[in-house]
């Protein structure tokens, strides 16, 4: 018989009698996690109702952009009546009442000469047409006639399809207009009360700030009226003064409709930078041409050297105290205030860009250049 002696237990055998270890303290959730879970929740909830809320505004913030910088342009006017004791309600509706009737007779002038050149242009359609079908059956050695023409476009189908989309689309048309009045209605509003309670909403705007600040931004007002003002008052004189150039010249070349062309020259050379003359000009040219193809060289030349003289003698006479911004500066403002804000960003980007320019040589400080050969103009 084999004897067998008991195996000792291994010391290293887990004991079921023995308390299992405490889990780590740090495979706990902090305290914190979750407050900061929610918070960052209610942030990012916060800031997509902001942004919704701001996609939804962008035409009321706009509306009230055009408003402050209107109310800036009559500000000057509207400062000088109320300095002689006037009440500056009353100043507002008087400088709001003869823009009004300005711009009521401007535009009853400008559609009653559209008006009557469309009623003559279709009156001489007929004639023109023949014109033109003699100019190409002499050149193409073509048969056409009139009354083909006009039975070939009567009965055309995008002819067709015009009329009915057109037709269709006179609902929106009219949506479109409404909207625009409602628009204008709001810009007027705003820019009345901006205007009317300038100071209120200066002091306003300075209560919360400390008295530094509030120079600095008085200062910085001021500066914005300024060369708000200057721009439009500036570029309303070189629009007047560019028109009456213009037609002039179009009634001597016996160009048609110059009354509304030199309007429409006035306009556009001015309110577009640079190359705004050249734009306005290439309608002029247009016309001139089915005068007489020579009148459109004349009218070309003209264009050029008005140009060079608007340049360098009219616009630093005029803006020498208003807004004298370098031309390739403002047309930069324009093209990054169209990208940022379409046809408002245009509007408002030159007297935004004078505003800055004007509140930085104010604070910006310069030095005198050295006499170096680098930074002269002419020969050294």
């Amino acid at each position: 018989m084999v004897h067998t002696e008991p195996v000792a237990a291994d010391d290293t055998a887990p004991d079921s009698s023995t308390p299992s270890p405490a889990p780590d303290a740090g495979a706990r959730m902090p305290r914190w996690l979750p407050r900061a879970m929610v918070a960052a929740l209610a942030l990012f909830a916060c800031f997509q109702l902001a942004a919704w809320a701001f996609h939804q505004l962008i035409g009321l913030l706009l509306n009230i952009l055009i408003a402050f910088f209107l109310a800036l342009a009559i500000e000057p006017a509207v400062a000088r009546m109320a300095a002689r004791g006037m009440r500056r309600g009353l100043a507002t509706g008087l400088v709001f009442l003869g823009v009004t009737v300005v711009a009521a007779g401007f535009f009853t002038l400008l559609g009653s000469m559209l008006a009557d050149q469309i009623i003559t242009m279709v009156e001489n359609f007929p004639s023109y047409l023949d014109s033109v079908i003699r100019w190409i059956n002499r050149t193409f050695r073509t048969h056409l006639s009139r009354v083909e023409v006009q039975e070939s476009v009567l009965h055309s189908d995008w002819l067709q399809k015009y009329l009915k989309s057109s037709a269709g689309g006179v609902l929106d048309v009219s949506a479109t207009v409404l909207g625009g009045l409602f628009q204008l209605l709001t810009v007027l509003l705003f820019s009345f009360y901006f205007a009317a309670d300038g100071p209120r909403l200066r002091r306003a705007l300075c209560s919360v700030l400390p008295p530094r600040r509030q120079a600095e931004v008085l200062r910085a007002w001021e500066i914005a009226v300024t060369k708000t003002g200057g721009y439009l008052y500036s570029r309303a004189l070189m629009a007047l003064i560019s028109g009456v150039a213009h037609y002039v010249l179009l009634e001597v070349l016996g160009v048609p409709y110059a009354p509304a062309l030199a309007i429409w020259v006035g306009l556009v050379s001015q309110f577009i930078p640079t190359i705004g003359t050249y734009l306005a000009g290439a309608l002029p040219m247009l016309l001139a041409f089915t005068v007489n193809p020579w009148y459109a060289v004349w009218v070309l030349g003209f264009v050029v050297v008005y140009q060079q003289f608007e340049n360098y003698v009219l616009q630093p006479r005029i803006t020498a105290r208003t807004v004298d911004i370098h031309p390739a500066v403002a047309f930069g403002s324009v093209v990054a205030g169209t990208a940022l804000l379409g046809a408002v960003g245009a509007l408002i980007a030159i007297p935004a860009t004078a505003t800055l320019q004007g509140f930085l040589g104010a604070y910006v400080k310069r030095y005198d250049v050295t006499d170096d050969p680098r930074v002269q103009e002419g020969p050294a």
